[in-house]
């Protein structure tokens, strides 16, 4: 089994009982993952066990559709049968297991223990009135398929690290106490960020920080300059990038001295596009409309349905329906460009990673960064 990092702390997480953790990890990536048996595996036994039956039942049939021969995914399906009263059905997919199970050079002994203790179940509590009594006992969880494995080779890490990770442990407690090695446990100190020395302001700065003539967006007194760009930089600092570039742009829009907001730009000059993951600061619309100049070039992540989407050869442009993604309250529409090629599905909500541009008349759109979009997957079937 490979090792994919992602569907490997979705599997974590999901042995752990933090099934809505794997599920919300896994969900934005169904794109990345269209043609992964494991990925939807994994979502489908946390939707399982997190009582999520219609999200299984629609994982577990791609699941099949992957990989038609599987007995796990075949154990799923079966324990969602026997979970609607169809037991007929269940028995096919129990007895289709057994088959695969005996034909198979490598029998999986966990799939057939699964698979007859569902057959012991039909048999004892077949009965529609009976099998009520026994699914409100919670007692359906006995014929849930496995969580899904950890691959060999991290099984094989954690073996090995443990064994290590003890002779290590007593090692370096001798060498603490001798002091041959450095204490691991005492505070490092907190990583500089290149271009740091470059931001400090000298006495003469600092004594010159306002201009005293001119129209400017916001009027600033010497302390507040002063403050808004301790602020950036500290939030530069600590690698909180959208958070400095509201400060620099307090600064830039205002009556602060040139050599302030060139030392403002220069810090600009230093921040990093986020993405997905690495986005600390999150802003909503709501915010960014209050006042839309502090938030020129602040990367968002905002939800929602696309509208009006028009596909060029290197680029996307549509409406974001901010907040319109559970089509209930929208918040407000927003133009988006996408400098690549994209598909975009108008019928599935959709969530976008872009900085705020201000055009002129004080609206915003967004330039978009990347975004997630879940593929429409087959509908779970109805109930007879």
């Amino acid at each position: 089994m490979k090792l994919d990092p992602l569907l490997t702390k979705a599997a974590q997480y999901a042995r752990r009982g933090h099934y809505s953790k794997a599920i919300r990890l896994l969900e934005p990536e169904v794109l990345r993952y269209h043609d992964s048996h494991r990925f939807y595996y994994i979502l489908a036994v946390s939707c399982l066990n997190l009582g999520d039956f219609g999200g299984a039942h629609t994982y577990f049939r791609r699941c099949r559709e992957l990989k038609i021969q599987d007995s796990y995914t075949l154990l799923g399906l079966a324990a969602l049968h026997v979970r609607r009263g169809e037991t007929d059905r269940a028995v096919e997919y129990y007895l289709e297991i057994l088959d695969l199970e005996a034909a198979s050079p490598n029998p999986s002994k966990n799939a057939i223990r699964i698979a007859k203790r569902g057959l012991a179940v039909i048999r004892k509590f077949g009965e529609k009135e009976t099998l009520s009594t026994w699914l409100e006992t919670g007692a359906l969880k006995h014929i849930y398929p496995p969580l899904p494995p950890l691959p060999r080779r991290l099984r094989t890490v954690f073996s090995a690290a443990l064994v290590t990770g003890l002779a290590l442990i007593a090692m370096a407690g001798i060498g603490i106490y001798t002091k041959s090695i450095p204490n691991p446990f005492e505070i490092a100190p907190r990583p500089i960020r290149p271009g740091m020395e470059s931001l400090i302001l000298d006495d003469t700065e600092r004594k010159t920080t306002v201009n005293t003539s001119g129209a400017f967006r916001y009027v600033l007194t010497q302390d507040q300059v002063l403050q808004s760009y301790e602020r950036a930089k500290r939030f530069f600092a600590e690698f909180r990038d959208e958070a400095a570039k509201i400060e620099i742009n307090r600064i830039l829009e205002s009556n602060a001295s040139d050599t302030i907001k060139a030392k403002a730009n220069l810090l600009l000059s230093y921040t990093v596009t986020p993405g997905f993951n690495t986005l600390k600061d999150t802003y909503s619309y709501l915010d960014v409309q209050k006042d839309p100049y502090l938030y020129r070039n602040v990367v968002v992540r905002w939800k929602g349905m696309a509208a009006n989407v028009q596909l060029h050869d290197r680029s996307v442009m549509f409406d974001l329906l901010v907040g319109y993604d559970m089509k209930k309250v929208l918040q407000g529409i927003v133009p988006v460009v996408l400098p690549f090629a994209a598909t975009i599905n108008q019928n599935e909500p959709i969530e976008v990673l872009g900085s705020i541009t201000v055009q002129k008349e004080g609206s915003i759109a967004l330039r978009g960064i990347a975004i997630h979009q879940a593929v429409s997957l087959p509908q779970p079937e109805e109930q007879q």
